[in-house]
């Protein structure tokens, strides 16, 4: 029984591992005209890689500040271990990188499906499975990638408020109700979960140190108007990431659409005075 234990713990951790995908700048500070080398990631602690992604998967990459939103996809550099694409920050305040990726399909054993959707609370999927019957059955999906990452250009500002605060329309999508990088920023950090534009209950956000990510800090459900509350130090890398699916009717190749979302940011480490 207890190598069983193990053996199903470690699938647990494969599993979850793969999920987290995110933006990784490599400062979240700048100065106006400056620029970041930034590359995708995907996985935390062991697990952690540059993700091999091609740049023929990405849907969107955009670059958000206060002239508007700006098509980047010409400047990323994916597909290899060692890409890094650098984006240009011309405009002071705070700046957005989003990017979105299309579906692609995935299928697993049904222990490693049930177990994957237990620990990441994708309901949908373990009512549906369990109505059904097909708990047993392989666990087929369509699955895609949203994320964003805020970097601060120049002095913080409360016109970057704003920004932070509103929705750029993610398929499922992390929304700061405060800006993390403001002055008079107290370390509690609310944020919204949208799902198709509307409050999204009962999803289980992680909250993630991206320097010690064997584990998420804190992990919350959203309450009925979407919303989470984290304490988010003012100090080193975080990552926020959420995972939520739907039943796709009477497709002939996968049972559910999941969409996977993360929200990266970074303070100060001690003693640098700057952004990591």
């Amino acid at each position: 029984m207890a190598a069983w234990l193990a053996v199903l713990w470690s699938l647990s951790a494969d599993i979850a591992a793969a999920h987290d995908f995110w933006i990784q700048p490599d400062r979240f500070e700048a100065s106006p005209g400056g620029s970041v080398k930034m590359a995708l990631l995907v996985g935390h602690g062991r697990y952690r890689e540059v993700s091999l992604i091609p740049a023929s998967r990405v849907t969107s990459f955009e670059l958000r500040d206060s002239a508007g939103a700006h098509d980047r996809r010409g400047d990323l550099k994916l597909g290899a271990a060692n890409a890094q694409t650098v984006v240009q920050l011309n405009r002071p305040g705070l700046n957005m990188l989003s990017l979105s990726t299309d579906g692609t399909y995935s299928e697993l054993p049904s222990l490693r499906f049930n177990d994957y959707i237990k620990v990441e609370g994708l309901t949908p999927a373990i009512e549906y499975r369990a109505r059904t019957g097909q708990n047993d059955a392989l666990g087929r999906e369509i699955y895609s990638r949203r994320c964003k990452a805020l970097i601060e250009v120049g002095p913080s500002s409360p016109k970057d408020d704003a920004l932070v605060t509103r929705p750029i329309g993610l398929t499922l999508e992390i929304v700061p109700e405060k800006n993390p990088y403001a002055a008079g920023f107290d370390g509690v950090l609310p944020v919204r979960i949208l799902y198709q534009g509307r409050p999204l209950a009962g999803a289980l956000v992680k909250l993630n140190n991206l320097d010690f990510d064997e584990r998420p800090v804190e992990t919350h459900p959203t309450d009925a108007q979407g919303r989470a509350v984290f304490r988010l130090p003012k100090v080193g890398l975080w990552q926020l990431n959420v995972i939520w699916t739907r039943l796709i009717a009477k497709d002939p190749k996968a049972d559910f659409e999941t969409t996977f979302s993360s929200l990266s940011l970074g303070f100060p480490r001690p003693g640098t005075g700057a952004r990591p």
